[in-house]
């Protein structure tokens, strides 16, 4: 995350364009904010490790603008945009940018590709010494709390408990909808779908995407296949495609920018946005999203997010964040610390 100092910075150079050390320092100081030197030249220096800045000159025609990707990365005070109404905010788009597909890369910076490569390094050490029995009731409780979080985000109201024991004895809770009942069954068919073929995922293809979907969509209605028609989404004046064939054209290069990826963690935060993005069928979009992604991880032999330890209200925020500005900060910091509470609690 970035620092308070930074943050201003960054919407300096937001709004003024490429611009010198010194001109920075001026502005900071005309914010009360005195800042010597060399502590600048540390927080401009940050700021391009982490492909936030681009620095280009060099001795006094130094010169730093935001980098390319920094309107894609940049952190929002999370708080501050939702405190406006939808109506109140200014979207980048109201419709799906096609654009985006060219500012998607290198989303991981060298430092947190290597934290992330190091823990899951870890997670494979645990995973080999494991028992086949044993293996197999990790990868159960993995399911479990998978199918009752994933659901949980979709307003299913069971318990841990209660599909622990749905998912174990097929006895449904009381009191709860078939549809439910038929949310939470259906994640753990596609999950053990997918572990049964992992490798079936190091390369991704629109049939593949819809395979998982009619697997968690299985008995509630809905539509097989891309979506002909509009969809709305509660909290955002984002509109998704409503043409079938620009929703295939926009898996297909979807499909293709994983495809490309070399990191696995990076493909899978790919994964999960951009299909909740895109909205590519009836109903099930995120919940095919989220499976989707581990099917990534597991292919790769990284460790599988199951997603238990997110805040619901959390996780609705971040993709609304992508939805409206194509900003992926929020989100994927909320994904990346699934990822070590996985890699550190799960095997």
């Amino acid at each position: 995350m970035t620092s308070k100092r930074q943050d201003i910075i960054l919407n300096y150079l937001k709004q003024q364009g490429p611009t010198s050390r010194e001109n920075l320092e001026q502005h900071l100081l005309l914010l009360g904010q005195s800042v010597s030197k060399v502590t600048l030249l540390r927080d401009l220096n940050k700021l391009v490790s982490a492909a936030l800045v681009e620095k280009s000159g060099t001795g006094r025609a130094t010169k730093y603008a935001l980098s390319f990707h920094s309107a894609q990365t940049h952190p929002i005070d999370v708080a501050d945009y939702f405190s406006r109404d939808a109506d109140d905010r200014e979207l980048r788009s109201e419709q799906f940018n096609f654009g985006v597909f060219q500012e998607l890369h290198h989303l991981l910076t060298a430092e947190e590709l290597e934290e992330l490569d190091a823990l899951n390094a870890i997670f494979r050490v645990r995973k080999a010494k494991l028992s086949p029995r044993l293996l197999q009731k990790e990868f159960e409780r993995l399911t479990v709390e998978l199918a009752w979080k994933s659901s949980k985000i979709e307003g299913c109201s069971y318990n841990v408990l209660e599909v622990e024991r749905l998912l174990k004895e097929n006895i449904s809770a009381a009191g709860k909808a078939a549809e439910e009942t038929q949310m939470v069954m259906n994640h753990k068919k596609a999950l053990d779908y997918v572990l049964k073929q992992p490798d079936y995922y190091k390369e991704i293809t629109v049939a593949k995407i819809e395979e998982i979907h009619t697997l968690l969509t299985a008995g509630l209605g809905v539509e097989r296949g891309i979506r002909s028609g509009m969809v709305g989404i509660v909290g955002t004046n984002y509109r998704p495609l409503d043409n079938k064939f620009q929703i295939r054209e926009a898996l297909e290069r979807l499909a293709t920018l994983l495809n490309e990826t070399t990191n696995a963690i990076e493909r899978a935060l790919l994964a999960v946005l951009m299909i909740s993005y895109i909205q590519p069928f009836e109903d099930g979009n995120k919940r095919t999203s989220r499976i989707l992604g581990n099917s990534i991880l597991l292919a790769d032999d990284y460790c599988p997010l199951s997603y238990r330890s997110v805040n619901e209200i959390e996780y609705k925020k971040g993709i609304i964040l992508f939805y409206e500005q194509n900003n992926i900060s929020y989100f994927k910091q909320l994904f990346l610390e699934q990822f070590r509470h996985a890699a550190s609690k799960h095997f």
